[in-house]
């Protein structure tokens, strides 16, 4: 019976180990830690300050101005265009913002100028406009950038946005749901402060289209074993299952909630001494008093 019992306790503490091992960031050294403790100084606006009632839309210029004008930073997604250019907007399908059934990485820049954000006049703007925006109007307001890669692309995304972001004096941290763009800096640019993006792909709707192999590896932050990163972006209403939580409260990975649609929200993420990305409200730019990891 005892030996049966310590089997289990053995085997027990082995799934734990690995499971550890599969999730575990980077370790924080003082240099990344003083990094993490001046991005959460921020409250970030998701894809800029938008309000479509106020005629701005989503990851366009004034959404970028009209955040760094108030004080806060931004979390913004990053593509490349047909011809190289580094372009500003969310989904590569440009359907929904646009009503084109094109994609982003099929097009120039100068056949995404012709096209219209949800039904104003605001036109798809560069990552340079975005970052010249925020050096000239806070440029101590950090951006949370969000690599976008599409089919083989994720080296050549990084490299173009590292080196468009070395030309402006911002403050920044690097994000994707690709593990290839994670691996990629933790490879090339170890000095940049990167994160995993992740949710639960199990959800109902919530599929990638890449397999179910692949939405529970993502879910369970299995490639963390690779690109160890500093920190994971989980969306908030599923930062309760136990990858995320076992990465983040035991394991010292810091974390940052998205998207929050609420002050209640965004307090309660702030409080587990993580970052907010919030939209559809105004709270205050920089956060007064947050716990520590």
């Amino acid at each position: 019976m005892r030996k049966g019992i310590r089997a289990c306790l053995l085997a027990a503490a082995g799934i734990v180990g690995i499971a550890c091992a599969s999730v575990a960031p980077r370790r924080r050294s003082e240099e990344r830690q003083a990094t993490w403790e001046y991005l959460r100084r921020f409250r970030y606006a998701h894809r800029g300050l938008y309000d479509l009632g106020l005629g701005i839309p989503e990851n366009s210029l004034p959404a970028f101005e009209r955040a760094a004008e108030l004080g806060f930073g931004s979390e913004l997604d990053v593509h490349l265009t047909a011809d190289g250019k580094l372009v500003v907007v969310h989904d590569s399908d440009l359907q929904r913002l646009t009503g084109t059934p094109k994609v982003v990485e099929g097009l120039t820049f100068a056949e995404l100028r012709e096209l219209r954000l949800s039904g104003t006049d605001e036109r798809i703007p560069l990552f340079s406009d975005v970052l010249g925006a925020y050096e000239r109007l806070a440029p101590d307001s950090p951006l949370i950038v969000e690599l976008k890669t599409y089919g083989d692309n994720p080296g050549v995304l990084c490299e173009e946005a590292l080196a468009e972001l070395g030309r402006h004096t911002v403050r920044y941290c690097m994000e994707s749901f690709d593990p290839r763009a994670v691996l990629w800096l933790r490879e090339n640019r170890p000095d940049v402060f990167r994160g995993q993006l992740s949710q639960d792909f199990l959800a109902d709707g919530r599929q990638s289209g890449k397999g179910t192999a692949f939405d529970i590896a993502a879910t369970a932050l299995a490639a963390n074993m690779l690109t160890r990163p500093d920190f994971i972006a989980y969306r908030f209403e599923d930062s309760a299952l136990p990858a995320p939580q076992l990465a983040t409260r035991v394991l010292g990975g810091a974390y940052v909630g998205w998207t929050l649609h609420s002050i209640e929200e965004l307090e309660a993420c702030e409080g587990r001494g993580g970052i907010g990305i919030f939209e559809g409200f105004v709270p205050s730019p920089q956060v007064g008093v947050y716990s520590n990891d």
